[in-house]
């Protein structure tokens, strides 16, 4: 059962380093990962971050974890039908090619429209020389370990590039350094765990693939609660308000046999089915997008592996720029 193996792979990965060239169709993610650690007498101070008060140490481990939970999480979420496929690989390979750690604030900023300081994501990418990670080490991502606390905004995704900003942030094109490779910022809270954290990827998937093809994600992917679907990170298929991971009422739903003129057999379902869990639903919807050798068509088409999006987006965009 999808609960069972899912609750069983809950845990963090134990695989062997991964070479650096893949096949085609699976997509590395070099991530370069921050940390900032407000300390006062080796403690995180509470009056920076606003609700966390504990020792740097079991802060830092929280953090190195969660990590591991979120790749994961995301990797497993990019194997099409995994749930089913044993032998189905992941589209998505992530490596963290750095940690840094600063024992300070997060910079902020006033920001127009918001009542709290505003994460500084110039002043961040400016201490680190991002140009450099980016442009000549490759990396397409980086996760930032901060906290929110009510004391400051944040984005939970953030992207910069020659392509604009397409991202669950009020897309400033000024927040961030642009430069020649297309680059996302996903701001995690460490008073938070895995699934508040991958979530953060979900909305972004979302913003992603909504602009590339809004009636092919929204309406013939997602379509509308109860309506025998797919459902989206808030709302699974009998989804009744934002949120609702647990509703057991039952709905039928394609989301398992999933063909854009919805003709594939559907199933009765309730949450039990992600084991009426934020994190089990993440994965369980991810795996259901068209990902490597899904062998779905539509009018005439067929269907693209739409973790390319995500997995190498200037390519992606420069190249199809379709679903």
């Amino acid at each position: 059962m999808l609960r069972s193996r899912l609750k069983n792979l809950l845990k963090p990965s134990t695989q062997p380093s991964r070479p650096l060239d893949y096949p085609a169709d699976v997509y590395a993610v070099p991530v370069l990962l921050i940390n900032y650690f407000p300390l006062k007498q080796g403690r995180i101070d509470p009056a920076v971050t606003g609700d966390v008060s504990a020792p740097v140490d079991v802060i830092r481990r929280h953090t190195v974890h969660t990590t591991q939970q979120v790749i994961w999480a995301l990797e497993t979420g990019s194997t099409y039908h995994g749930y089913r496929d044993p032998n189905a690989q992941p589209s998505l390979r992530y490596d963290i090619v750095q940690t840094l750690e600063f024992l300070e604030p997060l910079p902020t900023y006033h920001k127009p429209g918001h009542r709290q300081p505003m994460t500084d994501y110039n002043a961040i990418m400016g201490q680190i020389d991002l140009g450099g990670w980016v442009e000549e080490r490759g990396v397409k991502e980086v996760w930032l370990w901060g906290y929110h606390g009510g004391v400051i905004d944040l984005w939970e995704s953030n992207m910069a590039g020659p392509y604009g900003d397409i991202s669950n942030s009020d897309r400033d094109p000024d927040d961030l350094p642009v430069l020649s490779k297309t680059y996302t910022v996903y701001h995690y809270n460490y008073q938070r765990g895995t699934s508040e954290a991958v979530e953060d990827h979900l909305h972004q998937i979302e913003a992603l693939l909504g602009f590339i093809d809004s009636r092919m994600f929204w309406d013939r992917f997602v379509g509308k609660p109860g309506k025998g679907r797919c459902g989206w990170s808030h709302y699974p298929p009998n989804a009744e308000r934002d949120y609702d991971w647990a509703n057991r009422n039952y709905v039928w739903t394609d989301i398992e046999n999933w063909t854009p003129e919805g003709i594939g057999p559907q199933k009765r379902m309730n949450c039990t089915r992600w084991n009426c869990d934020s994190l089990t639903w993440f994965i369980y919807w991810m795996q259901n997008l068209p990902g490597a050798h899904n062998g779905l068509s539509y009018r005439g088409r067929s269907l693209s592996n739409w973790w390319r999006f995500i997995g190498d987006f200037d390519e992606a965009i420069s190249t199809a720029r379709q679903l």
